[in-house]
């Protein structure tokens, strides 16, 4: 549900702040209704060390005296983003990105990559009751697909398994366990292929 739909069913009338770390640069964005718009770029946009943060101006300039001048975004805003010394390697890369991405045909061309991607995915792990997916389907990550062996002593011998054909990364995360496939923007639908044809394969091994 967008803000506005939120605001009209009694919301609360603060800034709304967004977390886009994982899809950012995945899929157009409307950031008219957001205070503060949030991402780590160590997803879709470039290394570790880079952070995008986007305020809207009026609420630059209320932070609280205990916040530390760095994280203040007065200073950040008015020192156009160096304030402190800012990461220009990480900076540099990401720039390379952003070129990348146009080449792809920019932003809303790569949302439909990502959406055969993830079709094709949840559509492999939906075909049988050997994995299962427990995310509700209406709002499915396009970018990380986390899911479930059906038998939990098969996770070692399917992530040893997935690493023999380079299928690395796979194990879940540490606080909910299981698997994830991250698909974001730079994995080519061949990768994504690759993991299915291993998902029918350990599936006919071990099912």
């Amino acid at each position: 549900m967008d803000w506005p739909a939120m605001a009209s069913l009694g919301a609360p009338q603060v800034p709304l702040v967004v977390d886009a770390s994982s899809h950012f640069l995945s899929r157009p964005m409307n950031i008219s209704d957001a205070g503060m718009v949030f991402a780590g770029a160590q997803k879709n946009a470039g290394p570790a060390g880079v952070t995008i943060v986007i305020v809207r101006r009026d609420l630059i300039g209320h932070a609280l005296p205990v916040c530390p001048s760095a994280f203040d975004y007065a200073n950040v805003a008015r020192e156009r983003s160096m304030f402190n010394t800012p990461p220009t390697y990480s900076i540099y890369i990401a720039g390379l990105v952003f070129k990348w991405l146009k080449q792809q045909g920019g932003v809303a061309a790569i949302e439909q990559k990502n959406i055969a991607k993830s079709q094709a995915l949840y559509a492999r792990l939906d075909k049988s009751e050997f994995y299962r997916a427990p995310v509700e389907r209406s709002v499915r990550s396009r970018m990380n697909a986390p899911f479930f062996l059906k038998d939990a002593t098969l996770e070692g011998p399917f992530l040893k398994g997935a690493e023999q054909q380079n299928l690395m990364a796979l194990k879940g995360h540490k606080s909910v366990g299981g698997m994830r496939a991250s698909i974001y923007n730079a994995m080519p639908m061949e990768g994504v292929q690759a993991l299915i044809a291993y998902l029918d394969e350990f599936e006919k091994a071990y099912g």
